[in-house]
């Protein structure tokens, strides 16, 4: 999968608009990433999108009506705050965000793309994400680490647990909760580190906790 800089985020009604827009970033020399266009063939669907948020840089979220409704557009945009993806609402229409995104968005600043015609609003956009890519700072090189001994060999988490454990996290994050569990359980060292990494993958403390519980009452005998 490519990655690029700029997420596009859009519900399916507004794809013809948030197609327009790669194109209209795009001839700005600014690189996208845009679900269907960008997903693999055959690729796992849910996989690609968080990988894609993740390496992105600052997600468009092409807002309207459409958008306000979409759980799947809510989905993304949890994702892009939780590992601090700068978003963009392109608002399309004069419409303001449903209770489900106003958290998530209120402290956000906003481009309105209306009224009529859209190339001045194009251009706003453009000048925006070009100046805010080119003023974020790489970080600083680092010394290469010294050589450290291999890690000691890991048993592979038990399936019946990560089955339960993605049962679990899927009732707070959604369709996600499969592939986060498996990038997980090749990471973790333990049971409990592979239940702590999964928590911070929920933004609501309670439902956090909540989380954390039903999970080692799993491993209790």
């Amino acid at each position: 999968m490519s990655h690029a800089p700029i997420f596009v985020s859009y519900s399916q009604p507004d794809r013809e608009t948030a197609y327009a827009l790669v194109a209209r970033l795009e001839e700005a020399g600014l690189r996208c990433w845009v679900a269907p266009r960008d997903v693999a063939p055959a690729a796992d669907w849910a996989a690609e999108i968080i990988e894609a948020i993740a390496t992105a840089r600052v997600m468009v979220l092409v807002f309207s009506a459409h958008a306000n409704a979409s759980p799947q557009v809510r989905r993304e945009v949890e994702r892009a705050v939780h590992r601090e993806v700068t978003v963009l609402p392109f608002r399309v229409a004069d419409v303001l965000p449903a209770r489900s995104l106003e958290y998530f968005l209120s402290s956000q600043h906003w481009l309105d793309a209306f009224p009529a015609p859209m190339a001045p609003h194009y251009a706003r956009l453009v000048a925006y994400l070009q100046k805010l890519l080119a003023e974020e700072t790489r970080p600083a090189a680092r010394a290469p680490p010294l050589e450290a001994p291999p890690p000691p060999a890991r048993a592979a988490p038990d399936a019946e647990l990560l089955a339960s454990l993605e049962r679990q996290l899927a009732h707070h994050i959604g369709p996600f909760a499969k592939h986060l569990v498996k990038r997980a359980a090749a990471r973790a060292e333990s049971a409990e580190a592979l239940i702590e990494q999964l928590a911070a993958e929920i933004d609501s403390p309670a439902e956090r906790r909540a989380f954390m519980a039903a999970c080692r009452s799993l491993r209790s005998p």
